[in-house]
């Protein structure tokens, strides 16, 4: 691969100690994932993680589509410091036609905190700062052939769970789930939650080791095939509400996420 000047490290395993960065390093960090190692499929990432990048370290989701942030963002290879792969079939045997060149990869672009700041700055933002709230969330699901709250050790909701982490990462913004003994221990079934007191659940957060409570109902529509969700964060004084729908339930936790961390950050309002 020709030079590019800049450090291109791959990670080609599953190694979570390599894996695993910083938060506040994290911001300036967007993920992706890309077929192959090539310049072909890897530049054409780097503006979809530069967008994210700005809406990350900012706390303002409005970026994602800003048209002046979009125009920074096809330029975006000059604030690249580090691009890094990891195999997503790391530990697999190559099978059928499947060769190398067409592996899918997570790439991981790391880009100058300096410039993001300087490009935020221009887009009349700025960076986000303080240290960021822990969110709990109380989550009602309905699947459309079970409802069941969602807990970080259920039987239900493993794939939801998974997606979560990933928006978490993905938005910079710390989340946690209750475990089914903390659901039990405040009376908290499925349909209790769904008209849970905000106070009550801002205790049940404070329990749990977190700041604020974020809540919500996500529902499975079979009509459009898609998800649509409502959610509730109480920052303590205000309960602010917001609502997506015919999405798939990765889209609907960055909703989430990006509306907490839209009000949060004192940005703005979903």
């Amino acid at each position: 691969m020709r030079a590019i000047g800049i450090m291109l490290l791959f990670i080609l395993s599953l190694n979570g100690a390599a894996w695993a960065q910083s938060a506040e390093s994290d911001l300036y960090r967007g993920r992706t994932l890309v077929t192959g190692i090539r310049d072909e499929t890897r530049l054409p990432a780097v503006p979809v993680c530069l967008l994210d990048v700005l809406a990350k370290a900012s706390g303002d989701a409005r970026l994602l589509h800003d048209p002046r942030a979009e125009k920074i963002a096809a330029g975006g290879t000059l604030l690249v410091t580090e691009y890094a792969f990891r195999d997503r079939l790391a530990g697999r045997q190559i099978h059928d036609e499947q060769g190398t060149r067409d592996r899918p990869y997570y790439l991981t672009i790391t880009f100058d905190p300096k410039r993001i700041d300087a490009a935020l700055a221009a887009l009349g933002s700025k960076p986000w700062t303080a240290e960021r709230p822990r969110l709990a969330l109380f989550l009602v699901v309905d699947n459309a052939s079970n409802v069941y709250a969602l807990a970080n050790d259920a039987t239900f909701g493993r794939d939801q769970r998974d997606s979560l982490v990933d928006a978490s990462w993905k938005v910079g913004m710390p989340v946690m789930l209750p475990s089914e003994s903390d659901l039990a221990a405040a009376g908290l079934t499925a349909d209790a939650l769904s008209s849970a007191e905000p106070a009550k659940l801002a205790q049940s957060a404070k329990r749990m080791g977190a700041d604020l409570a974020l809540s919500g109902r996500l529902v499975w529509n079979k009509g459009t095939l898609g998800w649509a969700a409502e959610w509730h964060l109480f920052d303590g004084k205000t309960v602010h509400k917001w609502k997506i729908k015919d999405v798939n339930f990765d889209d609907a936790f960055r909703d989430a996420l990006r509306g907490a961390a839209l009000i949060l950050s004192g940005s703005g309002t979903p």
